[in-house]
């Protein structure tokens, strides 16, 4: 979807401008979020992308107004909800009041290591054989869907080059909304930026996406 996760690109946010020694936590708050959000998604009611999709579908002054682990907190809070594990007055008060859903799984301490070291991969099976190849011209598609997408929007309706092959994987599209995993070949598509931004953009730079089959159209000649 076009929220206000999507900035790649936009203007007037300022430049990106890295913290010099930034510590992994700034408030021991931050571990607590990154620990309940993972334990809360190994109880293995939704997947990542339903994950990403809760947190970029939070309204856009709360999104841009909230740190990073602030929008953790509160797309959790929305997966909890819709997955019946809290009720809004439990929100409200902090206090348990209704007979929450049953968790699939339960991560307890000693399991962490193996869960965290194992990841999530989403590398599938899939019958055939990929569309393009490496150096292959590629246009990727135009849209503005109203669901889960990881085609970034400053690189929808662009042309670029097939640089790596990577398998076929999970494709988050259809994940994000329960519509199975439906493996598609995911490739690396390097795109020059004036392609992207404009001949205002530099000439020396380029920009590489994991970008699946489904957001590929073949290059006219």
């Amino acid at each position: 979807m076009n929220g206000a996760q999507d900035l790649g690109g936009q203007m007037g946010f300022g430049p990106v401008a890295p913290e010099v020694g930034e510590p992994l936590f700034h408030a021991a708050w931050e571990k607590r979020a990154l620990a309940l959000t993972l334990a809360a998604g190994a109880m293995g009611h939704w997947n990542i992308d339903e994950s990403r999709h809760a947190r970029e579908s939070l309204h856009p002054v709360d999104y841009l107004s909230s740190s990073y682990y602030e929008i953790w907190t509160k797309a959790l809070e929305v997966l909890l909800l819709r997955h019946g594990f809290v009720a809004r007055e439990e929100l409200a008060s902090g206090q348990a009041s209704v007979v929450p859903t049953t968790p699939r799984r339960v991560l307890s301490a000693d399991m962490v290591p193996a869960v965290l070291a194992k990841g999530g991969p989403t590398h599938r099976d899939k019958a055939g054989a990929p569309r393009f190849a490496v150096g292959d011209r590629v246009k990727t598609i135009l849209i503005h869907p109203s669901g889960h997408t990881r085609l970034p929007r400053y690189a929808r309706g662009k042309s670029g080059v097939i640089e790596m092959r990577h398998g076929a994987h999970v494709f988050p599209d259809s994940n994000a909304h329960g519509g199975g995993e439906n493996p598609d070949w995911l490739y690396t598509v390097r795109f020059e930026a004036r392609e992207l931004w404009g001949r205002e953009a530099d000439s020396n730079s380029a920009v590489s996406i994991d970008a699946w089959e489904s957001y590929l159209l073949e290059e006219p000649a």
